[in-house]
């Protein structure tokens, strides 16, 4: 099974951020899925698209600015990913892909 890593950050100027949460911003999980469909796009062209969604979990929060590692597995159409902070898993998942 294929695997890429890629080293990803939201910055603090990310147009979402002012309204989640005031005081006390958390990058919002849809931007992190966001960042799995870059990566995914970026490493094996942009033809490929989420289908159906099988699993997701968001394990701990993302603050703006930390930055974090994209980890792609991708079998067939079916890609296994985790968002990783150091020995934190962030978020990890499981998606069916088209093209």
């Amino acid at each position: 099974m294929p695997e890429h890593r890629v080293e990803a950050e939201i910055l603090h100027t990310h147009p979402c951020l002012p309204g989640h949460f005031p005081g006390r911003p958390v990058v919002p999980g849809v931007l992190l899925l966001g960042r799995v469909l870059d990566a995914l796009q970026a490493w094996r062209g942009t033809h490929w698209r989420l289908q159906q969604v099988h699993a997701v979990k968001f394990l701990q929060p993302l603050l703006p600015g930390e930055r974090f590692e994209i980890v792609l597995h991708l079998s067939g159409t079916r890609l296994d990913f985790c968002c990783e902070r150091g020995a934190q898993v962030l978020a990890q998942g499981s998606w069916e892909l088209g093209a």
